[in-house]
């Protein structure tokens, strides 16, 4: 009986040595962020690699959308 649980808790230990690397499908994220997307996900006014164009954006969205302080009534 003690020899089954050594057995099976031995296997137990060492199946997990056996998972593969979980990996995100081959996607490459190494573009700059402003260098961004076409289509309805782009912000209007802003210039798809244009990275002035993009801090303006960002610093907008902030200001209107997330900023607290401005929300308090």
């Amino acid at each position: 009986m003690m020899r089954a649980v050594l057995a099976f808790a031995t296997l137990a230990a060492l199946s997990a040595c056996g998972d593969k690397p979980q990996t995100a499908g081959g996607t490459k994220q190494d573009a700059a962020a402003y260098s961004g997307t076409v289509g309805s996900y782009a912000a209007p006014g802003w210039k798809a690699g244009d990275k002035t164009s993009w801090e303006q954006q960002l610093k907008t969205r902030t200001q209107s959308g997330q900023n607290d302080y401005l929300k308090v009534n």
